[in-house]
């Protein structure tokens, strides 16, 4: 009642001003003499207070098996962390407690406020980026896939790039930053990260030392430095953790349904775009104008484009198939048993042998398939013929029907002779397309000329073009000169007694 205060002001009001006694307002508002004086000594009521902790008789004794217990869950996946009900369990099972739940939450949280940690606000100046990578769900060719996807953010201006990926791994990781470079129109000078094995090759202490190969590479191209965060301290680059949150709640909700990574891409740069125009709490201005601004701190775009890819040194097998991130990949049958390097970026694979790229692939992000170049088998299929029907990296091979005809056809003339004649018109295709070859090969069973001799003629018939007339239009340095008529009479003065 004497917490009211509209009261409490009326008594204060009365009492201070001498409109009445103070015996007169304690006899009519039922007032203890004390409790007058403290209205008198306080604007406004002061509220319980309590001088000391009251006792917890039940609970006391178990307070340094509570602080025990959660000391110990620092040290454990925070998924597998004690709850409040959990720890009362075992107190009542493990140690005979017989106080009830609510005392024990009370310690419990009273405990953990006093121990969380507090943050030092930083300042964030212009030129300083914080990468990470986070990971969602997304319906692609109508497949629920996990998706890594990547995020770059300025603190100063609080802009972000965001990009998609299979997964994480070395060349997206190096990929997602030459996007975001080229996104933000410059090179953050400083970078923060993660203590990630992709960046990092060896630890001191709780902190990354020593970057690996393909990290330095990366960072020695675009000239910024690197900055590693303490191992399970991201709040050393919380900005780019609130924005993974955001990308995430923002972008990707509800689960987006995409047909290629690549064009998900595009509308994750244009969402990023769209945010710019965002005004922040306390900024003067908006994102973009931040962004502006910011660039004069950023260094510039190299000239030279930088390759995202991993190398992996591999030695292809007796199948002649070469593996790499799981997969395995052909490369002609006469590198078999050689030593490869595989290169691998986004979109594919490249096989070298001595400075030599002797096989492409497109990438595969899955795992453990075998990829076949049916081509790179003709070689041995020109020994082996006996395997034409057989051969796995023939299987799968859709080659014009005109193939078809022109293998009946030989095999019905030259019995034997014709598969092996069939396999040599094969060997073409190392050389050709199959619809160049096709187009060929139709003409030769229209004329009747099967040979393989007679069919590689027919295709570079195929290929040539028809000359044109030479045309000095656009050369303006070539035309208006003349060449003046030859003076015959002049040839006389050379012969013996001529002119003079």
């Amino acid at each position: 009642m004497y917490r009211d205060m509209h009261l409490w002001t009326e008594i204060r009001r009365l009492a201070l001003t001498k409109q009445k006694s103070k015996r007169a307002i304690c006899q009519e508002y039922d007032l203890h003499w004390k409790t007058l004086q403290k209205i008198l000594n306080h604007e406004e009521p002061p509220g319980y207070r309590q001088r000391r902790p009251r006792a917890k008789p039940k609970l006391d004794r178990f307070l340094p098996i509570i602080h025990e217990i959660l000391e110990q869950d620092k040290t454990s996946p925070p998924k597998q962390r004690h709850t409040i009900k959990r720890i009362f369990e075992r107190l009542r099972t493990e140690y005979g407690y017989e106080g009830g739940l609510s005392v024990v939450g009370d310690a419990v949280r009273a405990w953990r406020a006093g121990t969380a940690e507090v943050f030092m606000p930083l300042s964030q100046p212009a030129g300083q980026a914080q990468v990470d990578f986070g990971e969602a769900v997304v319906r692609l060719q109508g497949k629920e896939t996990k998706i890594a996807f990547f995020v770059m953010s300025l603190p100063f201006s609080d802009a972000f790039c965001c990009q998609a990926f299979p997964r994480e791994c070395t060349e997206t990781f190096q990929e997602g930053h030459c996007r975001a470079f080229q996104f933000f129109g410059g090179v953050p000078r400083r970078i923060s990260y993660d203590n990630s094995r992709i960046a990092v090759a060896k630890f001191v202490g709780r902190r990354g030392d020593t970057p690996t190969q393909e990290f330095l590479r990366l960072e020695s191209h675009f000239l910024f430095e690197h900055h590693f965060c303490l191992v399970r301290r991201a709040n050393e680059k919380g900005h780019v953790e609130g924005l993974i949150g955001y990308a995430r709640r923002n972008f990707m909700v509800p689960i987006p349904e995409i047909a290629d990574l690549e064009e998900f891409n595009e509308q994750l740069l244009e969402s990023c775009r769209a945010d710019l125009q965002r005004r922040l709490r306390g900024r003067r201005t908006t994102k973009l104008g931040l962004l502006e601004e910011e660039q004069q701190a950023l260094l510039p775009l190299p000239k030279q484009a930088f390759e995202a890819r991993r190398l992996e040194g591999a030695k292809s097998n007796s199948l002649s198939l070469v593996r790499f991130d799981t997969n395995d990949y052909s490369v002609p049958t006469a590198y078999a048993h050689h030593q490869v390097t595989a290169v691998g970026n986004i979109q594919e694979v490249r096989l070298i042998v001595n400075d030599r790229v002797v096989a492409r692939h497109p990438r595969d992000w899955a795992r453990e398939n075998v990829h076949y170049d049916p081509r790179h088998y003709l070689a041995l299929l020109e020994r082996k013929p006996g395997s034409l029907d057989f051969a796995r990296p023939l299987e799968d091979w859709q080659l014009p029907e005109c193939f078809g005809v022109l293998r009946r056809r030989l095999e019905g003339e030259l019995q034997s002779n014709g598969r092996r004649e069939f396999i040599r018109v094969l060997r073409l295709l190392e050389t050709l397309a199959p619809a160049e070859l096709g187009r060929a090969i139709e003409r030769a069973l229209a004329i009747g000329a099967l040979t393989v001799d007679a069919i590689r003629i027919l295709a570079q018939q195929g290929r040539e073009q028809p000359s044109q007339w030479f045309n000095l239009d656009g050369r303006p340095h070539l035309q208006g000169h003349e060449i003046p008529p030859p003076h015959l009479d002049r040839y006389a003065s050379l012969l013996p007694g001529g002119a003079q």
